[in-house]
């Protein structure tokens, strides 16, 4: 058994996150983001996501279907791994609204997670797994077992459903809060009450805004300290509000924008 926090043992604000590798500075999701996120910017953590391929294997990428990423059309689940190696995953991306696209016939490709663990082997993930299908979990929990990595790998997913069978799956792992759970505590504290307790969930990967509203306040900031939780926030591109953020002492930052974050943690002269 892995003990609970063994995932947050060590971390000190704020992490520098590279939210799908820094998916404003290269395709999202591949190892060529990953790897300027890490080599070049000096990441402390990946945020990615995660499907399975037709043929069970477990694919990093957001989207169910691959239009927007790559030069394949239709679910991603409906192909093999085989099949998916052939996309152009560098194919849509653009720095300049569609005037260049500077990684399309370059050989960037969907990667699995083992080979991003394998890439990175002492290198923290924030991970969530995409598709709602039963059993998804379990296969997910067998590759992080053979790749000896769930102690350093946050695992969770938006749907509340989701995160229950990955929970029930791996109970001694660090999971992040689902939607509904993130916001019942959430809202709890903006009305001024005490939020509900659920030792499940030691992460709030959460946005920093809702609308106008501003999420991330001193109350917040304190609740989750008093109760051993942690905060990422995203995803932050805006370089006056990484500054507030790192000021305010929070435990994450996700960005698409690395290169910035780095930047301005650097001017910071605060640890991370």
């Amino acid at each position: 058994m892995l003990p609970r926090d063994m995932f947050l043992d060590g971390l000190k604000p704020t992490l520098h996150i590279a939210h799908r590798g820094g998916a404003l500075l290269a395709p999202e999701n591949t190892l060529e983001a990953f790897q300027r996120a890490v080599h070049t910017h000096r990441t402390d953590m990946l945020e990615l996501d995660v499907h399975l391929s037709r043929d069970g294997e477990v694919i990093v990428a957001h989207d169910d279907t691959l239009e927007r990423c790559t030069d394949g059309e239709g679910p991603l689940a409906a192909l093999t791994l085989a099949q998916l190696r052939k996309l152009d995953a560098g194919h849509r991306f653009t720095p300049d609204e569609g005037r260049t696209f500077p990684f399309r016939g370059q050989g960037v490709r969907l990667p699995t997670l083992r080979e991003v663990l394998r890439a990175f082997p002492t290198l923290r993930l924030n991970v969530e797994l995409k598709p709602d299908v039963p059993g998804a979990e379990a296969v997910l929990a067998r590759l992080l077992t053979e790749e000896a990595a769930l102690g350093r790998v946050c695992l969770g997913s938006e749907q509340d459903v989701i995160a229950e069978r990955l929970h029930k799956e791996l109970p001694d792992a660090c999971h992040f809060y689902p939607r509904d759970a993130l916001a019942a505590f959430v809202l709890a504290l903006k009305a001024g009450e005490a939020p509900p307790e659920d030792a499940r969930y030691s992460v709030l990967d959460m946005p920093l805004y809702f609308g106008e509203v501003r999420l991330v306040d001193d109350a917040l900031l304190k609740a989750a300290a008093e109760r051993g939780k942690w905060i990422n926030v995203w995803t932050v591109d805006n370089p006056a509000e990484m500054d507030r953020l790192i000021q305010e002492g929070i435990g994450g930052i996700m960005t698409d924008r690395p290169d910035l974050l780095r930047q301005r943690m650097d001017a910071s002269g605060k640890p991370g």
